[in-house]
């Protein structure tokens, strides 16, 4: 059952009365600031209310940014799979806990909280048959259905680490990630279906695990009725569920004990695994998804992320489900069968709260007003933004168009690093001034600040300003270590500004003390809301044979938000066609990272811009990239430049040919 009340302080909840944000009150910035100021008093409060614990905790934090520490609840046990399922079939088991939107419309299934338990615990018993213990990890590759939430459940309740893997990834990036994880098992399904089309998962599997010799088992659901090839690690899942028992004991786990690795791309070529523990991760994000949408008993969560991304990962299961709440799980595209999908869906569905990516907004503000409109959508009561800044035109369509005017407009700041919304307009105060495209408020327990963005360590105290965004004080959903590397860990997010948590990402303050986000400060890429190192599409460009060196920037794209732009050098004795070239390497970066990560333009250039020291000037080639050649700046430190004039024709080529095509 959805919890409404925050205990502390107590003057405050007088004022409160049955919820903390449900109108406009005075006590709402007092709350904020006791929230930052007295964060153990609050977050001990919330723990102890909205969590249910086997054994109660007797530290509410032990944390220290500098020394990369991050520790909340210690000495508190509990299971997390019990505060999805088993606190909620006690009190309301026959209320419906997801509902499966499958890729064709209409088709649709009801899955309830008895039956998702039932579903978790033999898959969880199938699970310890195959030997999976307490801190083994679990590698998914599944599309979102239900097999794929209950997989995840039972490895929270077996005490096992779920290293959930997007099911667009090709066999090498999948590869990459069982083996850093070292997972002894894999749970995957024969083909998944998406848009009208059957995906091979199975295969792209068993091309992965030949170089993964830490794989003993395959667990094979049945997604299509189509018969896939079966080796000696391969067991059909849905046969080993039926002779399992519909109940599974709980594995009690400590507050700090790993709940899931998820992978993201960074800087340098290696994805890093993040590290999101149990307690902590789970009370953030319940708490989030309550208020930041203003979550009632009754509503229907509409987030149509995939469950392979951080935000299907917190508000697609675990902050809906430990709420009680009824999440939807979107297996389709935003236009399939027509670009009228979604809002078809939301009417079907009556779907309350829709939570999507920019770049999907983009893309069906293009095909116009009347797609939305043929459906009704007065079931709507907030609208939310996720994975990348949002657009102004993009954020105007959805309010007025899509919410008809009436629906808040909540664009949310959040990584996977922090497990849960950070930044957000707060829309559970009607009240509350929202402006386009900003993030604005910090959520409770938050603290951003901007730093300088040369790294000298400088905060910038006044508002009308921008810098680097950093968070001072450490709050329960943040990310606690990478995968087998806590030193990179400190090194990426502790150590740039010490005594702070440095998120890579730019930010604005207004004069009124709202943050707006200006986009990343290292060289990740942000492609439909998915990061993209440009190492990691670099070091993939330069193994191809004829390629000496390149540079990728990101560049605006206006439906995907940002577009990946390759610079390539070739060796003297290549003499392939550039126009073949370039397609090799699109699909090359499509078979070893994934098709959203190929390259959109790929330029072929005789040198790149260097210092003397050797240096790649990447700042140039964005600008070059952005048309802005009459910003480049100082260019003294090259060593030639002559190089620039070079690449701006070269870009200018370019385009012409890809726009005469």
């Amino acid at each position: 059952m959805v919890r409404h009340s925050i205990p502390l302080p107590e003057s405050i909840l007088k004022s409160a009365k049955d919820g903390i944000m449900d109108s406009c009150a005075p006590w709402l910035l007092e709350l904020y600031e006791f929230s930052v100021n007295q964060g153990e008093r609050f977050w001990g409060a919330l723990g102890r209310e909205r969590l249910s614990w086997i054994t109660p905790f007797h530290t509410v934090q032990n944390c220290d940014l500098r020394q990369g520490r991050i520790r909340w609840f210690e000495g508190g046990q509990l299971n997390t799979s019990v505060n999805c399922l088993d606190r909620h079939v006690h009190t309301c088991p026959d209320r419906v806990a997801l509902i499966w939107e499958k890729d064709e419309p209409g088709t649709q299934v009801k899955i309830t909280y008895r039956q998702l338990l039932e579903l978790t615990c033999r898959l969880g018993n199938v699970l310890k048959r195959q030997g999976v213990r307490k801190g083994d990890c679990v590698t998914l590759y599944m599309p979102p259905c239900p097999v794929a939430v209950a997989a995840m459940l039972a490895c929270a309740r077996v005490g096992a680490v779920h290293n959930v893997v997007f099911a667009g990834f090709s066999s090498e990036a999948l590869a990459d990630r069982i083996r850093d994880a070292q997972s002894k098992l894999v749970i995957t399904v024969n083909q998944g279906l998406r848009g009208g089309k059957t995906i091979d998962l199975k295969k792209t599997v068993d091309q992965a695990i030949k170089s993964c010799p830490s794989v003993q088992r395959v667990l094979v659901a049945m997604r299509t009725e189509n018969p896939v090839a079966m080796t000696d690690k391969d067991v059909p899942l849905e046969e080993e569920m039926m002779k399992e028992d519909v109940t599974c004991e709980p594995v009690a786990m400590e507050s700090e004990d790993a709940l899931f690795v998820l992978y993201t791309s960074g800087s340098t070529g290696k994805p890093k695994g993040l590290v999101h523990t149990q307690a902590g991760y789970l009370l953030y994000t319940s708490l989030t998804h309550r208020y930041v949408f203003n979550y009632h008993d009754g509503d229907v969560f509409g987030c149509v992320a995939d469950i392979g991304w951080i935000t299907g990962h917190s508000y697609i299961v675990y902050g809906p489900l430990c709420n009680g709440g009824t999440t939807v799980l979107f297996e389709s595209t935003p236009v399939y069968p027509n670009p009228g999908r979604y809002w078809e869906t939301v009417e079907r569905l009556k779907i309350s709260q829709f939570y999507g990516a920019p770049t999907a907004i983009r893309l069906l503000l293009k095909y116009g007003d009347d797609w939305v409109k043929k459906y009704d959508r007065s079931s709507l009561k907030t609208l939310g933004s996720v994975g990348e800044p949002i657009n102004l035109e993009a954020w105007e369509w959805y309010f007025r168009v899509v919410g008809d005017g009436r629906c808040p407009v909540v664009d949310t700041w959040w990584q996977t690093e922090t497990g849960g919304i950070c930044i957000a307009p707060r829309p559970s105060d009607p009240e509350a001034e929202i402006i386009p495209t900003m993030a604005m408020r910090p959520f409770f327990g938050i603290q951003p600040v901007l730093m300088d963005s040369k790294k000298q360590g400088n905060r910038m105290s006044a508002n009308n300003t921008s810098g680097a965004l950093c968070i001072s004080k450490p709050w329960p959903g943040m990310a606690r270590s990478i995968y087998n590397d806590h030193q990179r860990f400190i090194e990426t997010y502790c150590k740039p500004y010490p005594d702070h948590f440095f998120t890579g990402d730019g930010a604005y303050r207004s004069e009124e003390g709202y943050y707006q986000i200006v986009g990343r400060l290292d060289d990740v890429i942000n492609v439909s809301g998915h990061r993209l190192g440009t190492a990691e599409i670099e070091n993939v460009v330069n193994r191809c044979h004829g390629v000496a060196e390149s540079a990728v920037i990101g560049y605006p794209h206006d439906v995907k938000g940002q577009g990946v732009y390759a610079f390539v050098v070739l060796k003297e004795e290549v003499d392939t066609p550039e126009a073949l070239l370039a397609q090799q390497l699109k699909d090359m970066v499509s078979k070893t990272i994934a098709k959203y990560a190929a390259p959109d333009y790929i330029q072929v250039v005789k040198r790149l811009p260097k210092t003397r020291s050797g240096k790649i000037m990447r700042r140039i080639l964005r600008k070059i990239v952005e048309g802005k050649v009459d910003e480049l700046g100082d260019l003294t430190t090259l060593d030639d430049q002559r190089v620039v004039e070079e690449i701006i024709e070269g870009r200018r080529l370019l385009l012409d040919l890809n726009q005469s095509k």
